[in-house]
């Protein structure tokens, strides 16, 4: 499952599933852009404050899954309001700001997301709306989004399923009486 951290705020307890760095692929496809397989790293942390933040780095795999070339990146800061209300600032390397809204599920987590506001550089993409969806489900963490440009109708385009990185500190502080050396341990 996940550990909710004694310093986090009770409004964000709700979001305590997505903390942690998490590794994995999914696919982005997207006209007017080359169809690939993707590898993703995100990191959702918190330090006290009112909010979660959050980076993400994705590249193009080739066949073999072997890093090709950055594909997006991307960093902000996700809040809870009432009612379960999320709210996300985010900023991506192409010259795109968003602000997205949406709330946290019932029950299970998982949280749909719709930008409210786009924000973007004179050389950024085409870009006019998005919508995701990201949700736990069996102790991975899955999303898919959903873009639109000024010519291209609202579609899912990237997605993936990222698995928990577990820090070998977590489970080996539960290790005791090892010894210096620790080869004893393995005789």
């Amino acid at each position: 499952m996940f550990e909710i951290p004694s310093d986090m705020k009770s409004e964000l307890v709700p979001l305590a599933w997505l903390l942690g760095n998490w590794e994995g692929a999914g696919v982005f496809d997207f006209p007017g852009a080359e169809k690939c397989n993707f590898g993703q790293e995100v990191v959702f942390g918190q330090d006290g404050g009112d909010f979660l933040f959050y980076v993400s780095r994705t590249w193009v795999l080739d066949d073999e899954g072997k890093k090709v070339r950055p594909l997006e990146s991307e960093t902000g800061y996700w809040r809870v309001g009432e009612d379960r209300k999320v709210d996300v600032v985010m900023v991506r390397d192409d010259g795109v700001a968003e602000n997205w809204y949406g709330e946290l599920a019932e029950g299970k987590p998982q949280i749909d997301l719709a930008t409210d506001a786009i924000l973007r550089t004179p050389d950024a993409p085409p870009y006019s709306a998005g919508k995701r969806l990201y949700g736990y489900v069996n102790g991975d963490l899955m999303w898919v989004g959903e873009k639109a440009t000024p010519d291209i109708e609202l579609r899912p385009y990237m997605s993936a399923q990222l698995k928990k990185v577990v820090d070998p500190s977590e489970w080996a502080k539960d290790i005791k009486d090892l010894p210096d050396d620790g080869v004893a341990f393995f005789r």
